[in-house]
């Protein structure tokens, strides 16, 4: 499959490169194809969204990236993910090395129910790091934008955090295991205005060290904070709806000149 282009790539850098890559011809819930020709490049250091209405395959397309679909019975991947090159659906591939590479936030906080503390410290432990827990902990936490709300309650229990707080601690615990790619599913959802402007403010942080592909209704959060814009829509095949890349692009292009006219009408609230 020919990737689609990125116009004017020299808007961002010279040397924009493809981290990620999907390549699917199909990808099946048993009998059922869920998504189909979604051949989709990743930007290292970009801030990719993706929108399109419920059941277009947003969030499989997500979970495909770390293999995370590998948890549900009967599924099935025709074709291939690349990251840096490696197929990630090779046997030999190692889904829980993947999955360090590339995290994943989910919509609902999702902390531990143990100290705050030991929910950052918990992905170093168990790769056997053997260095200072504590500055790893720390560090992850500020990064997280948290770390002076916390610092003198480490030892609380994380679920007495606000659902905002609970969410930047799900980043710090990721963040300690240093990814290459964060994937978010719909972050925001589940959040007050003042903690979304927080964690979006955190995205376009990270994103000098990581890149950040986010699944998002809300088409306003993917003006506001992302580079490039996938949107995916259903048609019907084979007697049911299946999900398929209809358009990708810089955000503004999406959003102000779209190429096709189903883009247009989605960003312009006409159905979804």
């Amino acid at each position: 499959m020919a990737a689609p282009s990125l116009p004017s790539v020299n808007a961002y850098s010279a040397d924009s490169e493809v981290i990620l890559h999907a390549q699917i011809e199909a990808f099946y819930y048993e009998k059922f194809m869920a998504l189909r020709n979604v051949d989709l490049p990743i930007y290292k250091n970009l801030i990719t969204t993706f929108i399109g209405p419920s059941g277009c395959g947003k969030s499989t397309l997500l979970k495909c990236f770390n293999r995370l679909n590998d948890l549900i019975p009967q599924t099935r991947l025709q074709g291939q993910i690349l990251f840096k090159g490696r197929n990630v659906y090779h046997p030999l591939e190692d889904a829980v090395v993947l999955r360090r590479n590339i995290g994943m936030l989910f919509q609902k906080p999702n902390p531990f129910p143990k100290s705050i503390y030991n929910n950052v410290a918990f992905g170093p432990r168990i790769q056997g790091y053997r260095g200072d827990i504590d500055e790893i902990v720390e560090l992850s936490l500020r990064r997280a934008v948290l770390w002076d709300e916390v610092k003198h309650k480490l030892k609380e229990n994380a679920l007495s955090l606000s659902g905002g707080q609970q969410q930047r601690l799900c980043i710090a615990r990721m963040l300690a295991v240093q990814p290459e790619i964060i994937l978010m599913d719909e972050p925001c959802s589940a959040l007050d205005p003042i903690s979304t402007n927080q964690i979006e403010a955190l995205i376009q942080e990270l994103k000098q060290h990581h890149t950040i592909v986010i699944v998002t209704h809300n088409m306003q959060q993917a003006l506001r904070v992302s580079d490039m814009t996938a949107f995916l829509n259903t048609e019907m095949k084979e007697g049911s709806r299946t999900g398929e890349l209809v358009e990708y692009d810089r955000t503004h292009i999406i959003f102000h000149q779209p190429k096709q006219e189903i883009t247009r009408q989605y960003v312009n609230g006409n159905f979804g």
